[in-house]
């Protein structure tokens, strides 16, 4: 118990080390812990990531893109990895391209009495318009650094909880309880961590808004996506998940969150750009998932992929609607109205005429009669 200890404070120190003595943890992402020093404030917004599984290879990619907001001018992100990793630039392209796969389809739906903003609720012109807007290596160590545009990207081992950890205790190295015991789980399982230093490129800007992705890829016996360092957020997480696959994929539960959301799972026949260049050029199953994560201290695991039982088509509909017109806008409902009225006083009109006309012909007969 005393060595997984040594480890776990180790691994955190080791990061600090590594990534500017960043070490108290202000806030947690899905996928990761941001770490900032104790005078800043950094906020995860939305995460948003693609994975890519490519079963014949046993080989999974994660390209990542986090929307931040604070007044922090550095900050550190943390990612455990199941095997060693290979860490590059994403293409902030791909997610615009996700999102235009997946786009909701809408559609038209009419609607027959006026509504507000319709005319005559609204008194103004009438347009007819009304349409709603739509491998061990021994020891702690790091096994790669590298410089990536405004990332520092350090890949780093932890195996033997001796000689470094001690050295970073005598030397006063401050670590966090909370990420220590969060990263616990990843130490019992021996993963391995990527840790990534960030910081504008101007002097003096803070870290808001979106952020350039990262690619991270690695091999695994199963696509999973590392969530359980979530747990440590005090504020609720938003997930946006693209899974692309051999087939359609989802989260097998919801590990302490709201039930993911299917927003969109069909076929991609002939990948193009981002697309193409992450997955290759053929044939790909694309699943969008979203899921909110309101109390993330609950969050008890990392979400693990799984086949669905079919690859069900799904799009998302988002209904139109608009009021019903014809010909040059005129409103459908204007014109049955006017036309029942036409009815009711063409019908008002025959039944006063048969009835001035009923005496008439009784006092004629009378006068026959005599």
């Amino acid at each position: 118990m005393r060595g997984t200890h040594r480890l776990l404070t180790t691994i955190v120190a080791l990061l600090a080390l590594q990534l500017g003595s960043l070490v108290a943890p202000a806030y947690a992402c899905g996928c990761g812990a941001m770490v900032t020093n104790r005078m800043d404030r950094i906020g995860v917004d939305r995460e948003t990531s693609a994975v890519h599984w490519d079963e014949r290879t046993g080989t999974e990619r994660i390209v990542m893109r986090f929307t931040v907001h604070g007044d922090a001018e550095k900050a550190a992100w943390i990612m455990p990895v199941p095997h060693r990793a290979e860490v590059e630039l994403g293409d902030p392209k791909l997610f615009d391209e996700l999102d235009r796969l997946t786009a909701p389809e809408h559609r038209d739906r009419d609607y027959f009495w006026p509504r507000g903003g319709d005319w005559p609720f609204s008194w103004g012109e009438l347009d007819g318009a009304g349409a709603a807007p739509p491998g061990r290596a021994g020891g702690v160590g790091v096994v790669g650094r590298e410089r990536l545009g405004p990332f520092d990207v350090a890949r780093l081992t932890a195996t033997d909880p001796t000689a470094l950890g001690d050295w970073l205790h005598r030397n006063g190295f401050e670590l966090s309880d909370r990420l220590e015991e969060g990263l616990r789980p990843y130490v019992e399982r021996k993963w391995e961590y990527v840790a990534v230093r960030l910081a504008p490129e101007k002097p003096g800007e803070k870290l808001y808004g979106e952020l350039d992705p990262l690619r991270i890829t690695f091999a695994n016996d199963r696509p999973v996506y590392p969530m359980r360092l979530s747990r440590l957020a005090t504020t609720p997480q938003s997930l946006g998940l693209y899974v692309l696959a051999g087939h359609r994929t989802e989260p097998k539960d919801a590990i302490g969150g709201d039930r993911p959301e299917v927003l969109f799972a069909g076929t991609i026949d002939r990948p193009t750009g981002a697309v193409a260049e992450l997955t290759g050029p053929g044939r790909v199953f694309l699943t969008a998932v979203d899921q909110s994560f309101p109390e993330p201290a609950r969050i008890d695991g990392d979400h693990e992929l799984v086949r669905a039982p079919a690859d069900t088509p799904y799009r998302e509909v988002i209904w139109d609607d608009r009021l019903w017109t014809v010909g040059d806008g005129v409103p459908v409902w204007l014109l049955t109205v006017a036309g029942t009225l036409v009815l009711l006083v063409a019908g008002g009109f025959t039944v006063a005429r048969a009835r001035n006309a009923r005496p008439a012909a009784a006092s004629g007969g009378v006068r026959s009669a005599a």
